[in-house]
């Protein structure tokens, strides 16, 4: 357990330009950041130099001391932001006027920037610009720690931040697009008057946006070809004497690939130093909670206890429940056994939908002695760890069900268990064959199939609630299984108020002012959360 008198960890940058250098502060619950970069000899502050630009590359980590309170709020909430992102890019058109509207909404909410404007840090109505732009920088360098672990999770954090970066890139005007591009040394400057005219007519026949009334109006970069080798091949350039000519809204594609590429490379980088990172407990199991993070309601507590009966069980799980837990229950009942790994996602699921202590044990205990296992050896083996679960044996930790993230990452199931996610751990064949014997039409199983491939898999878990509901919005941004069980109740009872209730605080994903109010004495309780969380991973 850690307790805020005690030693915390600081993370230092120090990679030529990326690399994570770990040191120890002993004082006040600081992460420190700082460069090793050589100092310049410009009047201009760093934070000016990093902070001039609404948009950046990350090149430069941060370089000034934040509390861990911060460091944890400014990563929750920028994931958040990501999770949005992921979401909208599924459901609408990216760069749609729906689709901007709804992330605009989300950057005003979560306070993070997203159109040009001047640096004041002087604003008292709410945050200034400056500390938006912080809390951007720094947010992104933490999310990057947390999201290098894995092949997996450095796929997704860089689809997320390059689709937050082009939604930005996209929203500038053309003269802030031009000082980007000069800050970053990225040397595309706009062609003349002079030579548009004289390029007139191969500019038109070789960008397919560009016509004979809009050439004229806008810019068009002079690029080297090597830059811009995507375009090349597609042939929606004109090329001359090793430049090619971009206009003005294709010119995004070059950026995004250079910080593409640039993300990439810093999350290698920033992989190879976790065993340092790794060497303090401490900070680990944040890391880690961020990587599997849920950023939804906490289903620990159980509100619905003894709502449920041993004999309703059957019939839920063909209703309301998700495929994984109708999966792991369909697999107890003709297996009469299921590993360690499904007995503690089932169990824990089962638990927050209200099964209690004593129906819990009753329900393992009759379905194990089915099987190969007598009265006596499940109570020996097995009756300790149902108990465990519950809070009544051990360190009495009240562990909480397991969130979408978590049942994705964190446990990969092998040959022989049935736990994890059926969208993420099963044969795209098998994974059809299943959606069939339930009944999806094949233009659902299409759909569903195209998000797995995509890697959106709580966004195909959310297209199976809708299809087996038949409802064309589900009207929730899914999290977390139980969170599919109790809106999967709520409409199949109406909308019940005692339902309704229960579940009013998980159907949207908005900012949750509790996220914003941790203070330094919460720090305890929160690491020790966070300790429970991993004990059963």
């Amino acid at each position: 357990m850690l307790h805020s008198r005690h030693t915390f960890t600081r993370v230092c940058c120090v990679w030529r330009d990326s690399f994570w250098k770990y040191a120890s502060h002993q004082e006040n619950g600081t992460m420190e950041f700082f460069s090793r970069k050589k100092k310049n000899n410009n009047s201009s502050s760093p934070q000016e130099e990093l902070y001039g630009h609404s948009l950046q590359f990350y090149g430069q980590p941060p370089i000034e001391n934040i509390s861990l309170t911060e460091f944890e709020t400014f990563a929750v909430e920028r994931l958040k932001l990501l999770k949005t992102i992921e979401n909208l890019g599924v459901s609408y058109v990216k760069q749609s006027e729906q689709y901007s509207k709804k992330l605009e909404s989300e950057f005003k909410n979560l306070n993070f920037p997203y159109r040009v404007e001047v640096v004041d840090r002087k604003v008292q109505n709410g945050p200034s610009e400056y500390e938006k732009r912080r809390k951007d920088h720094i947010s992104h360098f933490i999310l990057r720690l947390a999201y290098c672990q894995t092949e997996d999770l450095r796929r997704w954090f860089i689809q997320q931040e390059v689709d937050l970066f082009k939604f930005r890139f996209n929203d500038m005007g053309a003269k802030q697009k031009l000082e980007f591009l000069h800050r970053n040394n990225l040397q595309y400057d706009t062609i003349n008057a002079e030579e548009k005219k004289t390029l007139h007519d191969k500019l038109i026949n070789s960008s397919y946006a560009v016509s004979g009334i809009t050439v004229e109006d806008q810019d068009f970069y002079k690029v080297p070809f090597q830059d811009a080798l995507d375009l090349v091949r597609t042939r929606k350039v004109y090329l001359k004497a090793g430049f090619v000519y971009i206009p003005h809204q294709d010119i995004v594609t070059i950026v995004l690939n250079d910080f593409r590429t640039r993300l990439s490379k810093a999350l290698a980088l920033t992989a190879r130093s976790l065993p340092i990172v790794h060497s303090d407990e401490r900070l680990q199991p944040l890391l880690n909670h961020l990587s599997h993070a849920y950023v939804g309601q906490d289903y620990s507590i159980q509100k619905n206890v003894g709502k449920i009966s041993l004999d309703q069980i059957d019939s839920l799980s063909g209703k309301s429940f998700p495929l994984c837990m109708r999966q792991l229950h369909q697999s107890l009942r003709e297996h009469h056994h299921l590993r360690h790994g499904g007995r503690m996602q089932y169990g824990l699921f089962l638990k927050g939908i209200g099964l209690s202590l004593e129906q819990a044990l009753q329900f393992w205990r009759s379905e194990f002695i089915r099987g190969k296992v007598d009265a006596d050896k499940f109570d020996k083996q097995y009756a300790y760890g149902i108990r465990h679960m519950f809070g009544k044996e051990g360190k009495r930790a009240d562990y909480t069900p397991y969130s979408c993230m978590k049942v994705i990452l964190s446990n990969m199931p092998s040959q022989g268990d049935y736990h994890g996610c059926p969208f993420r751990h099963s044969d795209p064949e098998l994974l059809k064959q299943k959606l069939q014997f339930y009944k999806v039409s094949p233009s659902g199983i299409g759909q569903i199939l195209e998000l797995v491939k995509g890697m959106h898999y709580q966004l195909a878990c959310q297209k199976y609630f809708e299809l087996t509901h038949n409802v064309e919005d589900a009207n929730f941004s899914l999290n977390h299984p139980n969170q599919y069980f109790i809106e999967s109740q709520r409409l199949l009872s109406g909308g019940s108020r005692d339902l309704k209730r229960e579940v009013e605080t998980p159907q949207k994903t908005k900012p949750q002012p509790a996220a914003q109010e941790i203070s330094a004495k919460d720090i305890p309780e929160m690491m020790e959360d966070l300790d429970s969380f991993f004990q059963d991973a």
